[in-house]
């Protein structure tokens, strides 16, 4: 089960920092103060200023929960585990629970460790008389281990949960999220940032002033949305050269232009609607631990 554990769940990819993520300061610099300090310096952060045991991500999707989780592992140098529930899921009674323990005993090996879930309401929903017992059973032992029951007080092992769906999640789940930190959509700071950085990586001529009219039309876009919106306005001058794709050569290629970007914005429209924002912000004033300001 250890074998199956590090093989299968633990991640190695590209580090990821707190500034390749666009906007999101005030997330990120919550973030930095309750994970990253106490991972770093365990010697300080002690009795109440030791490290919280869950962390939850909530937020519209595309806004870069997933992101910041990557990010607290490599800044904290942590191990980084990324698991699911089909991680966790087996034909034989009783292996899915064997495996919750053998994670969180892992994760305690490797400390300072992270364990991150994404889509953490499909695993961690509420629990119901109807529901399947194989399920029910990984659950709940998922909630006990959670609940610092496997692990010392002094481990440095950080559950982090991010969910789109905030509100499916179970009740004792959120009690042991100790920290419900809100994710919102990217604002017009984040969004310039955001398209400045996607632009360096392609021939473009467009102006501070085409951005910032941009960035303006932008307004309720995720990231994962001007992430769209820039690829569809990279392919213009590919449509517009009217040439078999395999004999261009990269230099023909002409760079994208602000027209580009409105052929694009007229073809698009922001993936959250301002109904589910307003869930979220019911969610965060009732259950959030910071309120934005």
């Amino acid at each position: 089960m250890i074998e199956r554990i590090t093989k299968e769940i633990m991640q190695i990819g590209d580090p990821v920092t707190f500034e390749d993520i666009a906007g999101l300061e005030g997330a990120k610099r919550l973030v930095v103060e309750l994970v990253c300090w106490p991972m770093q310096r365990p010697e300080i952060f002690t009795g109440l200023r030791s490290l919280p045991k869950g962390l939850l991500l909530f937020g519209p999707p595309g806004t870069g929960k997933t992101l910041i989780g990557k990010a607290i592992a490599h800044e904290s140098g942590a191990t980084f585990f990324s698991i699911s529930a089909s991680s966790l899921m087996s034909k034989w009674i009783g292996e899915g629970e064997k495996l919750v323990r053998a994670l969180f005993a892992v994760a305690a090996y490797r400390q300072p460790s992270v364990i991150f879930i994404d889509e953490v309401d499909s695993m961690l929903c509420q629990r119901s008389s109807d529901e399947n017992e194989a399920s029910r059973r990984l659950k709940t032992e998922f909630l006990v281990q959670l609940d610092g029951a496997g692990t010392k007080s002094t481990d440095r092992v950080l559950v982090v949960g991010a969910t789109n769906r905030p509100q499916e999640l179970d009740e004792a789940a959120r009690r042991r999220f100790v920290k419900r930190v809100h994710i919102p959509l990217p604002d017009s700071a984040g969004r310039e940032q955001l398209l400045r950085r996607l632009l360096q990586k392609n021939a473009h001529s467009i102006a501070d002033a085409d951005i910032a009219n941009i960035v303006d039309k932008t307004k309720g876009f995720s990231g994962a949305d001007i992430h769209t919106l820039c690829g569809e306005a990279a392919m213009g001058p590919l449509r517009e050269l009217h040439a078999d794709i395999r004999r261009i050569r990269i230099n023909d290629v002409p760079p994208i232009t602000a027209k580009h970007f409105a052929a694009a914005l007229a073809s698009m429209r922001p993936s959250v609607s301002d109904a589910e924002m307003l869930h979220y912000r019911k969610w965060n004033e009732e259950f959030g631990s910071f309120l934005q300001k």
